[in-house]
C-alpha cells in the first residue's frame, strides 16, 4: 500500500504544518503503509520569519518539503496517479499559499495547474484523498465545482461558507474526529484549525490516515 503526502513547504505560517505531517507519517507507518512524499518544484507565495512573524526572503517549496520527508520527497510532476493507493494533504498556509491562493482570494482562489491536475488524476482514478487543516479548501476548489464533496475544517464557520461557495458541503467537525465522504472518497479532518496542541489533533489524523486506507482497499 503506497499513499501519497503532498506537502507544500516547511512551517505553518508558510508552508506545511510540521505537526501534522509527521503525524500523518507516523499513522502511515504505524499501518505498515508506505508513505510517498512529494511537492511541487515551485517558490513559496513568502517565507516567515516563524519568531518574529515577519517576511524574511525566498525559499523552494520542494527543497523546504524535504525537511520533513528527511531528503526522500519527489517533484510531483515525476509522481503518476497510477503510483500510489491514495493521497494526503498535510494543512499549513502553504496548502492555501503555495498549492493555491485560497489564503489571500477566499473561494476566488486559483490552484497551481500541476496541482490541480495532479489530484483530479487521483480523483478520477477513484483513490481516496485524505485533507487536513486547511486542506480541504484546496480539494474543495478543485472538485466542489463538479461533485458536492463533504468536507470539514471543524466549526469555523466564516472559512465553512467559502467552502460551500466553492461548491462543497461544510460538516462541523470536533478536533478528534473526522468526515469521510463514501461517495467520493473524501476524508477531513480539522487538525490545528480546531485543535489547540499536538495531542489534540493526533487521534483525528490517526483515524483520517486508516480511513484513506480502507478506502484504498474497496
Amino acid at each position: 500500500m503506497k499513499i501519497g503526502v503532498l506537502l507544500h513547504g516547511c512551517g505553518v505560517f508558510d508552508g506545511t504544518e510540521i505537526h501534522e505531517a509527521v503525524l500523518t507519517l507516523l499513522s502511515l507507518d504505524r499501518a505498515g503503509a508506505e508513505a510517498v512524499c512529494m511537492a511541487p518544484d515551485t517558490y513559496q507565495m513568502h517565507v516567515i520569519n516563524h519568531i518574529t512573524g515577519q517576511p524574511s526572503g525566498t525559499r523552494n517549496v520542494l527543497e523546504e518539503s524535504a525537511r520533513i520527508a528527511r531528503g526522500n520527497v519527489k517533484n510531483i510532476k515525476s509522481v503518476s496517479a497510477d503510483d500510489i493507493d491514495g493521497l494526503i494533504i498535510p494543512g499549513g498556509f502553504g496548502a492555501a499559499k503555495n498549492l493555491c491562493d485560497f489564503a489571500v482570494k477566499g473561494e476566488n482562489c486559483t490552484v497551481d495547474p500541476v496541482i490541480e491536475d495532479f489530484i483530479k488524476k487521483v480523483h478520477n482514478k477513484r483513490k481516496p484523498i485524505g485533507a487536513i487543516c486547511i486542506a480541504p479548501a484546496l480539494v474543495a476548489k478543485i472538485l466542489g465545482k463538479d461533485e458536492k464533496i463533504r468536507v470539514t475544517i471543524g466549526t469555523d464557520k466564516n472559512t465553512g461558507e467559502k467552502l460551500n461557495k466553492m461548491g462543497a458541503e461544510h460538516i462541523e467537525c470536533a478536533v478528534h474526529d473526522f468526515v469521510v465522504d463514501e461517495k467520493y472518497r473524501i476524508v477531513s479532518t480539522p487538525a490545528y484549525m480546531l485543535g489547540t496542541g499536538i495531542k489534540d489533533i493526533a487521534a483525528g489524523i490517526d483515524g483520517l490516515v486508516k480511513a484513506v486506507i480502507e478506502l484504498a482497499t474497496k
